[in-house]
């Protein structure tokens, strides 16, 4: 036990790196829903979060397993996937009436063209408004899989197509 006077106790969620409160707080001051984007080796999950003194509340969630659900045949941790990860999400909020949100990225490196900013373009695509700037997002061949179709031989897009007209017809 440390018995000096002027030592401060951290916070054992910044002690393991899990949070990173200075930026938290910034985010919470907007009083808006946070759009959070999180990604594994294998799929991305998109929630939209609000913030209560009891914890924070997740309104609706994604996560790119359920993208097989609507025939999604191909890998689930891409950029395509992360796209239509982040339509579905942001039609399921516009479901709940939410209008807006700020980006969340956690403490993932912000990375100009990656899959969190994939996720965020599916989700303003499906009405949602978040201030971002146009220079962070991928071109649209790459997140329409252009570059997958190179190599796998397979129109990507026609079946993104398919899953997005799938999505607007089960969210209405």
């Amino acid at each position: 036990m440390v018995k000096k006077k002027g030592y401060v106790l951290r916070y054992k969620r910044r002690e393991k790196g899990i949070t990173n409160y200075k930026k938290r707080l910034s985010l919470l001051k907007s009083r808006k829903p946070r759009l959070v984007v999180r990604k594994s080796n294998k799929h991305i999950t998109v929630q939209v979060v609000e913030y209560h003194e009891d914890g924070d509340m997740v309104i609706t969630s994604a996560n790119s397993k359920e993208l097989g659900g609507y025939g999604w045949k191909f890998a689930t941790s891409n950029i395509p996937s992360a796209y239509l990860t982040g339509y579905i999400c942001g039609k399921k909020a516009k479901l709940k009436n939410i209008k807006s949100a700020i980006v969340d990225t956690g403490l993932h490196t912000v990375v100009k063209s990656s899959r969190i900013f994939a996720a965020v373009k599916g989700t303003i695509d499906a009405g949602l408004k978040i201030p971002t700037g146009d220079d962070i997002f991928e071109h649209e061949d790459r997140i329409r899989g252009k570059h997958i179709q190179s190599y796998r031989k397979i129109d990507i897009t026609k079946e993104m197509d398919k899953i997005k007209n799938k999505i607007d017809k089960s969210m209405k």
